[in-house]
């Protein structure tokens, strides 16, 4: 392994040090550029997450991305100092996403499917339903308009007989009698 000097004097080529470790694995190398660089990351990173924690972190992260990314550091494209802070952009990124990404809960209503009813539970269902229908059809006007109030549009007893100027004994019985005509109707059918 080749090693590399660097005097402090003496102005350091990131470059050369950057295609050494790339295509040589060079320790001293990736030394010196880490030591250079690693706290730049890390003040950066503690710029863009405020904790410091995730900074370190983030930094070593980045760090180790350069160490086995360094083969594919290319002069001609930028300087060394914007490849790594690229990197670290990037590793921050992926941070961010998956600390925002919300957890998978299985059991959320929006993920479990309703259940569903049997066949033959939902096909009498509809026949009852059928049944009903039809003895309210056999229904004297104003009783079938009394029940459809009352019950489908949950208008109470007492805004009926307001509504149709009908005293409240009127409404009640009507809504009586149509119960023991639909009763009498469905039993007559079952």
């Amino acid at each position: 392994m080749k090693t590399i000097r660097i005097d402090e004097s003496e102005q350091v080529n990131f470059s050369k040090l950057l295609a050494s470790v790339g295509q040589e694995r060079d320790v001293q190398a990736f030394e010196t550029i880490f030591k250079h660089y690693s706290p730049k990351v890390r003040a950066y990173m503690a710029k863009l997450a405020r904790d410091g924690q995730a900074a370190e972190e983030l930094m070593q992260e980045t760090m180790l991305a350069v160490w086995n990314k360094a083969e594919q550091f290319d002069p001609a494209r930028g300087n060394v100092s914007s490849w790594i802070f690229t990197i670290a952009r990037n590793l921050r990124i992926d941070a961010f996403r998956r600390e925002k990404r919300p957890t998978f809960d299985p059991t959320d209503p929006a993920f479990v499917p309703d259940d569903v009813m049997p066949a033959d539970v939902e096909y009498e269902e509809r026949q009852e339903a059928d049944r009903l229908r039809r003895a309210m059809e056999t229904l004297p006007p104003e009783q079938y308009e009394l029940l459809k109030m009352s019950f489908y549009k949950e208008v109470s007893h007492s805004a009926i007989a307001d509504e149709l100027g009908l005293p409240m004994g009127t409404v009640k019985s009507r809504i009586r009698l149509a119960f023991a005509k639909l009763r009498a109707a469905l039993e007559e059918r079952a």
